[in-house]
């Protein structure tokens, strides 16, 4: 049996445009998505913690160290430049692999600059604009 687990996320970001005029997608600064481990054209979930709202869609590249997160096509309609969003990538592992496997978490500060990265989800956290960032 395969199981579907939690690979990695961004938590939250901070949407800095929407292009609803673009074929589909999320741009993110590839440094952040390295932090991650999350791939180019990887599929993600993106969860709008402003609205709600969740989608599926993949991932492309911005421009390296910007700190770019761009809703692009539809999934600009869900989502205005300013909300918090979670970025979530999964994976597909035997119940073998599943056992010892930890996920890669990267919380990040309202500039989406990385302050944090743990392999188990941090309750309660949220950033705080004095932390200090990596």
């Amino acid at each position: 049996m395969m199981l579907e687990m939690f690979k990695s996320k961004l938590h939250p970001l901070t949407v800095t445009q929407a292009d609803l005029y673009y074929e589909g997608s999320i741009t993110i600064d590839p440094e952040l998505m390295e932090v991650a481990g999350i791939y180019t054209y990887e599929k993600v979930q993106v969860v709008n913690v402003n609205n709600g709202s969740r989608l599926d869609t993949y991932t492309i590249p911005g421009k390296r160290g910007e700190r770019e997160v761009c809703m692009n096509g539809p999934a600009a309609r869900l989502t205005t430049v300013g909300d918090r969003i979670i970025v979530i990538s999964y994976a597909r592992m035997s119940q073998e692999e599943a056992k010892d496997h930890k996920p890669r978490v990267v919380l990040l500060d309202g500039k989406n600059n990385p302050v944090k990265v743990t392999n188990e989800s941090v309750a309660g956290f949220w950033y705080k604009p004095e932390e200090e960032t990596l």
